[in-house]
């Protein structure tokens, strides 16, 4: 049995495993179920790629996109691994031929959408064949908690029983404790070895603005990232539309991306993306599930997003190959009402709730006064022991205030209430109100009540998520969001310990609205205007000086990593695949710093493999051992 070690060298041109990616691989090679939570770019696919060719059968690889298959087929295929997609999109005579290919045993890999796989017919297909495994992408659709559930997803809780001697693998790089429950009881994994690498992303730099003439906000920002690919969030299709057109006018390669327009359309507006002919996607959230595009260098958020895990997942795409990348989230209250008013619509009332938290947590992140990444982590259960240094937070720093005395006199209110109560109510609580509910459950006897009358409602509810996000208080969302004590605020609570929080910022006027006139906010101890691109040139905001991905390449060095991105280009088109396939931006930087001059050294480029220096080694090596006078 060929070593896993040799094929992750041969086959994929990696030198070692990332934390995990051994154990994970071993155990399904083994027979061993396993629920993996990798963050995007973490590595995920391999962890059920290399199994696949190291035990007999197909595996069969549930995926929620046709794109994203094309994608994932294509790599694959580049690596001299036999795999296909089985979707409905496939010509009838391409279908036969996969179908073909599935029952000669000659797929290493098949990919398949839920909804296909399902189907009697297909099950009875599958029934008859070796499979070697299982791997459920994407695995939080499953989960009425996840962010993107998908009906379509619940039927995979019948694979468990049909096949009960193939092991599964379930994947995804966003899901909080409830929904990681969730997908793992809806799956019937009960049983599965679970895998928790982290969610960092240290290579993505966030910043938050507030929102105020956002369109030259994202031209002052794009204006040093022309010639670099990068997604735009908006929160209606109304908005992309008008955003595209204003971008096309500024003279960008823009595309629109959304659920209302044609499907050819949209599928060659993203063909298009892959292949960096067209630079700028402006999309809903409709676009870019497991987007595979490894160089996008940047995602900016025009509106707020509904919820942290679509954030986390949204930005996440940005920097897959660990090139330096920026996420830019402008943030608006007008956005958060229409964000609020689509879940309003909703007419489930489980639902409403759910996602009324996650949007509450999503306006805690935008307006945290600490670490952002901290917050971030800290929304999935991991906990950063010191702050990133690279977020706006860290590299512009607001103006600190200690807050020991009212952090204690809060987790002391939380704990009088029996940690039974959300934060609203702590807070009206802290600050004396006289309301009903109050009243009615005794609370304006306790010891807390109104102790914290000479703060106003913004700051307590500041404070309380500064103690959510640093970990001294849960805010449990399966349980309609009350606030518990965790043991760290114990050192609090004894006066063991101190903290300190950013100053809150002054909360927008409701004649402040996103496209109104220019407002003011709090940086460190300073004011500063937002508005122009030369104020915000001014301002030194981390997040609009140009992308540092290749900044530390020399300018010898960059112009050669342009010439191999030429290559790279047109090697891409001629054989109709995306061009990061063919190398990652990652793999070129490395090839114009290292220059390898022979086969051997251009094997040790990260992501060469066996193949990939068959089919493409002597071109790339024949631009880099160009003689100076010639390549100029």
């Amino acid at each position: 049995m060929i070593d896993i070690n040799r094929t992750l060298h041969d086959v994929f041109g990696y030198e070692s495993f990332r934390p995990c990616q051994r154990e994970i691989i071993d155990g399904l090679i083994a027979g061993n179920d396993a629920f993996v939570l990798m963050p995007t770019g973490g590595g995920k696919s391999l962890c059920f790629q290399i199994p696949a060719l190291h035990r007999p059968g197909v595996a069969i690889v549930v995926s929620p996109l046709i794109s994203l298959m094309k994608d994932q087929v294509d790599a694959l295929k580049t690596h001299g691994i036999k795999a296909a997609g089985y979707n409905s999109a496939l010509p009838a005579q391409e279908a036969r031929r996969v179908l073909a290919q599935l029952h000669g045993g000659k797929l290493d890999l098949l990919y398949v959408a839920p909804e296909r796989l399902m189907t009697e017919d297909f099950l009875a297909r599958l029934a008859t064949l070796q499979i070697a495994l299982f791997a459920i992408d994407e695995a939080h659709c499953v989960s009425q908690w996840g962010h993107d559930f998908r009906p379509e997803y619940i039927q995979l809780g019948r694979l468990r029983r049909l096949f009960p001697k193939v092991p599964f693998i379930a994947l995804t790089a966003t899901a909080e404790p409830h929904t990681r429950g969730d997908i793992l009881e809806r799956l019937n994994m009960r049983q599965a070895r679970c895998y928790l690498t982290g969610f960092d992303r240290p290579n993505i730099r966030y910043t938050v603005l507030e929102k105020n003439k956002p369109f030259n906000q994202l031209l002052n920002f794009l204006e040093v990232r022309r010639n670099e690919a990068g997604i735009i969030y908006c929160l209606s299709r109304k908005r992309v539309e008008q955003l595209t057109a204003k971008l096309q006018d500024a003279g960008f390669a823009a595309g629109s991306y959304h659920a209302k327009i044609d499907a050819k359309e949209r599928a060659a507006t993203q063909e298009a993306f892959l292949r960096d002919d067209l630079l700028i996607i402006v999309a809903t959230v409709a676009f870019g599930m497991g987007i595979d595009k490894s160089n996008i260098r940047y995602v900016v958020h025009y509106d707020v997003p509904k919820n942290i895990e679509g954030y986390y997942q949204e930005t996440g795409r940005a920097g897959r190959d660990s090139l330096a990348a920026e996420a830019l989230l402008l943030f608006g209250f007008g956005d958060v009402a229409l964000a609020r008013g689509l879940i309003d619509n909703s007419d489930n009332e489980e639902r409403r709730r759910i996602e009324s938290h996650k949007l509450s947590a999503m306006v805690g992140f935008a307006q945290a006064t600490g670490c952002r990444r901290r917050v971030l982590l800290g929304y999935f259960g991991e906990n950063l022991t010191k702050d990133c240094g690279n977020c706006d937070i860290c590299l512009t720093p607001p103006e600190m205030i200690d807050i020991t005395e009212d952090a204690r006199k809060a987790l002391s209110c939380i704990y009088r209430v029996g940690q039974r109560f959300g934060l609203g109510h702590v807070v009206d609580v802290l600050r004396g109100s006289k309301n009903q509910r109050v009243q009615s459950l005794g609370h304006d006897c306790l010891s807390t009540y109104g102790i914290g009358a000479k703060q106003d409602r913004d700051y307590w509810t500041s404070l309380l998520r500064h103690l959510i996000h640093l970990g001294y208080v849960e805010q449990d969302v399966g349980n309609f969001s009350v606030l518990k004590l965790l043991a760290s605020s114990r050192s609090l609570l004894r006066g063991e310990s101190s903290l300190k929080m950013g100053r809150p910022r002054a909360p927008s006027t409701p004649d402040q609205s996103p496209v109104g006139p220019s407002r003011t906010r709090r940086v460190s101890s300073t004011t500063t205007k937002l508005g122009s691109a030369d104020d915000l040139t001014a301002q030194g905001s981390p997040a609009l000086s140009p992308s540092p991905s290749l900044a530390s390449l020399s300018t010898t060095d960059r112009e050669l990593f342009a010439r191999l991105r030429h290559l790279r280009k047109k090697i891409a088109d001629t054989e109709e695949i995306p061009p990061f396939v063919v190398f990652s931006d990652a793999a070129l930087a490395a090839m114009a710093t290292k220059r390898p001059a022979n086969e051997t050294e251009f094997l040790q480029i990260h992501g060469v493999g066996q193949y990939k220096r068959q089919r493409y080694g002597e071109r790339f090596m024949a631009i880099i051992n160009l003689p100076n006078e010639k390549q100029k």
